[in-house]
């Protein structure tokens, strides 16, 4: 349906969800990962914060790892990209949505991640940053985060924004999870107007579109039969 690259994880990281052990994960993991990387040949990125579990991701095929917890719970997670050289997606998260000023604090926090990656032998093409939507955040902060994603894009990575069927979406239009493509559709291009360059979503048919309906207004995407 025209994804990019498909991300999988075996451990639910939506907010209070109950954590599991390395060898749980890997369990629900590698048989997963080998049948898909066998069947597709877009990369494939790994949902984890463990070291380990990245490890024998990429050894299974994984081209990129995405975490969740941008190095805070386990650092070795970073020896494991500069070792392999897999792509390694830093997201902002933390306990509490407590901020003495947010983008600040949100930047401040990404930017210790990153220097912990470039000291483990990251270099800085493999690094992608993630604001962390829904994680740590309120409504409001969420949606005050995706109005000023240009602040952290200049810190000079390229950017993910996950906000696909999220929480602070349904309470804006007041919706369930299967009735939130529009909201995620305008997040998208909003978030692509501020800089983004990733979005993770479901809905990948619909969201495709709205992608390249916004690039061809800002980032000036052509499709290839313009071209010939």
């Amino acid at each position: 349906e025209g994804a990019d690259f498909l991300d999988i994880g075996a451990e639910s990281t939506r907010p209070g969800a109950v954590r599991i052990s390395a060898t749980e994960e890997l369990k629900r993991l590698l048989p997963a990962l080998e049948a898909i990387a066998s069947q597709i040949r877009i990369p494939i990125s790994v949902d984890t914060y463990k070291a380990q579990v990245a490890r024998r991701a990429v050894e299974y095929g994984a081209a990129m790892i995405n975490d969740v917890w941008g190095l805070k719970e386990d650092h070795n997670l970073a020896q494991v990209a500069a070792d392999t050289g897999a792509a390694l997606i830093i997201m902002h998260n933390q306990e509490t949505p407590q901020y003495r000023n947010l983008m600040k604090n949100i930047s401040e926090s990404l930017s210790h991640s990153v220097i912990q990656a470039q000291k483990a032998g990251v270099q800085k093409e493999q690094i992608i940053l993630d604001p962390g939507i829904g994680f740590g955040k309120t409504a409001n902060q969420n949606l005050e985060v995706l109005g000023r994603l240009d602040e952290l894009k200049a810190m000079g990575y390229p950017l993910l924004v996950g906000t696909s069927r999220k929480s602070t979406i349904g309470l804006v239009l007041e919706l369930p999870y299967n009735q939130r493509v529009e909201g995620t559709a305008a997040t998208v291009a909003l978030a692509i107007e501020k800089g983004a360059d990733i979005v993770r979503v479901h809905d990948v048919k619909e969201i495709v579109r709205v992608c390249r309906m916004s690039d061809a207004i800002v980032r000036g995407w052509r499709p290839d039969s313009w071209k010939q």
